[in-house]
């Protein structure tokens, strides 16, 4: 590829990148967020956090922030947004301790949970039997799989066993990974051909420039990029259907289990006071609400 079309697929990714930041509650146009009481501080749950970030004051978040409505950057390109930073806004005050969001690749976070590069991933990442080899997760959300194509559906996609014989494009480490490897063995002859992005809106410029006909993500980001103001014009959902919906959790290193049970703590905080409910409508996730939190819970989800 030479200097003049790199430059220009740059461009097109930054543009892309724009409008994903644009497209959530959180821009200008937004309604403003209603007031409400807030969770309050918990002293023993304060107290539960390991010393470390007791001693430290802060406690440091990964997240891939190219998933909007979950997190993704705002017009400034530096404020990261979305209902998990809210939540996790939430988590710390209940906590008492200051929340850092660190944007990290996605394919990454697990790794950089059990090398302490961070305290805790929290980036829409499904909770699985596999992932809890290495983690354990607070589980917060659910969400299953749906397919993204372009506007008008051009290649007529409506399901799984229709990407046989084409292009698609995904997100590097994501569980829709292992589902386009399931779909292969129907496909027989035409199998799917699957290009793997280090983000997300990668993969949503390979879609919008016709080198892939899909992208497979999780149900709230692509039913935001079908209904969001600066984005529907160029995607929109193959079908409602959402596929293999699994439980979102924060990942935690399993030798930390004090965080781990001050985290789901917090959240059973914000479930009963309302706030939790709050933020998802706000945010208009309230579907992948869940009744309470729970640990490593995918093998019953």
């Amino acid at each position: 590829m030479n200097r003049r079309r790199r430059t220009a697929v740059a461009g097109v990714l930054l543009a892309l990148t724009g409008l994903l930041a644009g497209c959530s509650p959180s821009s200008a146009a937004a309604p403003p967020r209603a007031q409400a009481a807030r969770t309050p501080l918990d002293q023993a749950l304060h107290d539960l956090l390991p010393g470390d970030l007791r001693a430290s004051g802060t406690l440091r978040v990964g997240t891939d922030a190219s998933y909007a409505p979950a997190s993704s950057f705002a017009q400034d390109g530096r404020t990261i947004v979305g209902f998990e930073p809210d939540l996790l806004a939430a988590v710390g005050r209940v906590l008492g301790i200051d929340v850092e969001l660190v944007p990290l690749p996605f394919d990454g976070l697990l790794d950089d949970v059990q090398t302490y590069r961070i305290d805790i991933a929290m980036s829409a990442i499904t909770d699985t039997p596999e992932r809890q080899a290495t983690a354990d997760f607070v589980n917060y959300f659910s969400a299953g799989t749906s397919i993204v194509v372009r506007r008008g559906n051009p290649e007529g996609v409506l399901e799984l066993r229709d990407l046989c014989g084409s292009t698609v494009a995904l997100e590097r480490g994501t569980v829709q990974v292992d589902l386009v490897a399931r779909v292969q063995s129907r496909c027989g002859d035409r199998p799917v051909v699957v290009h793997r992005l280090p983000d997300n809106a990668q993969a949503l410029l390979e879609l919008r420039t016709g080198r892939a006909v899909a992208v497979l993500s999780d149900y709230p980001p692509a039913a935001e990029l079908a209904n969001g103001v600066r984005t529907r014009a160029y995607f929109q959902l193959a079908a409602d259907t959402q596929y293999e919906p699994g439980l979102y959790g924060a990942a935690v290193a399993k030798d930390r289990p004090r965080l781990r049970d001050a985290v789901h703590a917090a959240f059973e905080r914000l479930m009963a006071s309302g706030e939790y409910d709050r933020i998802l409508r706000h945010w208009e996730v309230e579907q992948g609400a869940v009744n309470r939190p729970s640990i490593n819970a995918a093998a019953t989800a």
